[in-house]
């Protein structure tokens, strides 16, 4: 029996793959597609729009959301999904922009804390009215309310999906 190891658990014999259907397929490509095509737009418009790229944008938005704009590198990066190379050097081009700063944890002497700048926070708010008209135009605004729900329930069971292998 050949069988398929993820990362997070055994897939299982896939000697005999389940294809996927004609409707799967479509629906697979599809979302693929849109998603590619979707986060490229809202990238583009949004550097040129405000300078920021999608992964600052990524950062900003829970540094400004966070009490006293601070967060712990570590938990900046198990929320945005990065490993902790790419976090390093992204949080190093961004302090250098002005938009943020590193410190040393007072509780961990091993931690750092990610602390959103006064530069950093005028980034964010002058970006956000522009990300989030360019997000309902795109995206949500082409969606019933109903659609709305069914794609946030998708989208919960697949991030539980992939959070139960990441943890497995």
């Amino acid at each position: 029996m050949l069988t398929y190891q993820h990362s997070g658990g055994r897939l299982g014999d896939v000697s005999q793959p389940r294809w996927l259907s004609e409707p799967e397929q479509r629906l697979w490509r599809a979302w693929r597609a849109m998603y590619q095509r979707l986060e490229s737009t809202l990238d583009r418009d949004l550097a040129r729009d405000s300078g920021l790229s999608g992964a600052d944008y990524a950062l900003l938005v829970p540094l400004s959301e966070a009490p006293d704009q601070r967060v712990r590198a570590r938990e900046l990066r198990n929320g945005v999904g990065w490993d902790r190379s790419r976090l390093a050097h992204h949080l190093r081009r961004m302090e250098q922009r002005g938009l943020l700063v590193r410190e040393d944890c007072p509780t961990d002497a091993r931690g750092t804390i990610i602390r959103l700048t006064d530069e950093g926070r005028r980034a964010i708010e002058d970006a956000a009215p522009g990300h989030v008209a360019a997000v309902r135009w795109n995206f949500i605004d082409l969606l019933t309310e109903e659609e709305v729900t069914v794609l946030t329930s998708v989208a919960k069971r697949v991030n539980d999906r992939l959070n139960e292998a990441d943890n497995a």
